[in-house]
């Protein structure tokens, strides 16, 4: 079975770092698109960064300088390191795993909350 279990999450302060951590297992890993999403309260879900099988990355703007993703295919994993995070980065964050023409996989999300 597609598992995409997301880890890391948790109270930081603000302009602190975090790590999160994605773990794909059912899949063929290396193949994916894979992506950092976040949904805070009351609000949308929005794509925060992505990268791709090649390695090649995105951001948001919103997140650009601050956020660093990357993948390690051996590992099958995911990893979106955070700095200098600010109480608005307060959100669940969902991995996601993108292939053309076939579903996607979301994982349980994270708990990140950002307060002093």
């Amino acid at each position: 079975q597609v598992q995409l279990v997301e880890s890391g999450g948790g109270l930081v302060q603000p302009g602190g770092p975090a790590r999160l951590s994605c773990a794909a297992s059912g899949i063929i890993f290396r193949n994916y698109v894979m992506r950092w999403y976040r949904q805070a309260p009351g609000k949308e879900r929005e794509s925060v960064a992505e990268i791709t099988s090649g390695g090649s990355s995105n951001y948001a703007d919103s997140v650009k300088a601050r956020f660093t993703i990357s993948r390690d295919n051996a590992k099958n994993a995911v990893r979106l390191q955070m700095n200098s995070l600010k109480p608005e980065d307060t959100a669940v964050y969902y991995c996601n795993a993108y292939y053309p023409y076939v579903p996607q996989y979301w994982g349980q999300g994270t708990q990140v909350t950002v307060s002093s």
